[in-house]
């Protein structure tokens, strides 16, 4: 899906993949749809690609990634994502951003290594770096808890230990926006329709008809973003992320 052939400089991009169910030689496979997401320096979201592939290999992931950069992606400050392998080193490869691993599904492997009693009281020990006002604090809080919470739970604080600048890579960015950018959530409702709407076709005979509904659905959700009246970013809290002056635009019509 190419909703863009020139030149888009992007400050934020997200990406989240669908599992899918297709046909391949007469055997049913696992094909993973990946969707990026990107905020604009207009602070408008935009989706700016879909990859099928066969698995989230870093090969898969190099060669989307570079499909975005060839086709004119620049700018980008930093991308988020699950912690796949693959992906993390991908974007090491292509772009020279940032990452941030989602800190939902890092929040789900580190309460693995507790006991589900112990869920809300672990959680919020480590709520209390991302409740500081800075990426410094952040940090101190974090190694803090961890060295607390070592001696009964060692593997969750090596865990702690492991993923610190990952985890907390989002606060080194403008705070009105760190709802937006600790994880995937923004996008998880885009998934999630996208997924209602392929179960309904259950196994698909091709990559092409993948292409052909999900680009579809994609599409639309696009046009829905273009005409909100509201920016998802404003342009004076984006402009820190670049070098870019801000630039007065004009109000959307309603």
């Amino acid at each position: 899906m190419d909703s863009r052939c020139e030149s888009f400089t992007a400050r934020v991009l997200q990406q989240r993949p669908t599992y899918l169910k297709g046909r391949q030689g007469g055997r049913i496979v696992p094909v993973a749809a990946i969707i990026a997401v990107a905020a604009n320096t207009e602070g408008r979201r935009e989706i700016i690609g879909l990859g099928i592939g066969p698995s989230e290999a870093e090969t898969f992931w190099t060669e989307f990634l570079r499909s975005l950069r060839a086709r004119g992606l620049g700018g980008v400050r930093l991308v988020i994502s699950d912690a796949h392998t693959g992906l993390k080193a991908a974007i090491a490869r292509v772009f020279e951003a940032t990452w941030q691993r989602c800190r939902v599904h890092w929040m789900r492997n580190a309460l693995a290594h507790v006991s589900r009693g112990q869920h809300t009281v672990v959680a919020a020990a480590i709520h209390q770096a991302f409740d500081q006002p800075d990426r410094a604090h952040a940090g101190e809080t974090w190694r803090k808890v961890s060295e607390q919470l070592r001696p009964r739970w060692p593997k969750l604080a090596d865990l702690m230990d492991a993923s610190e600048h990952d985890v907390l890579a989002y606060m080194s960015f403008p705070k009105e926006h760190r709802a937006k950018l600790h994880s995937t959530n923004p996008i998880e409702r885009l998934n999630g329709e996208i997924k209602r709407r392929t179960d309904v076709v259950g196994i698909f005979p091709n990559d092409e008809a993948i292409v052909r509904l999900v680009g579809a659905l994609l599409l639309e959700q696009n046009d829905e973003w273009a005409v909100q009246r509201a920016r998802y970013m404003t342009l004076e809290t984006i402009a820190p992320m670049g070098d870019d002056a801000i630039i007065s635009l004009p109000a959307v019509a309603s």
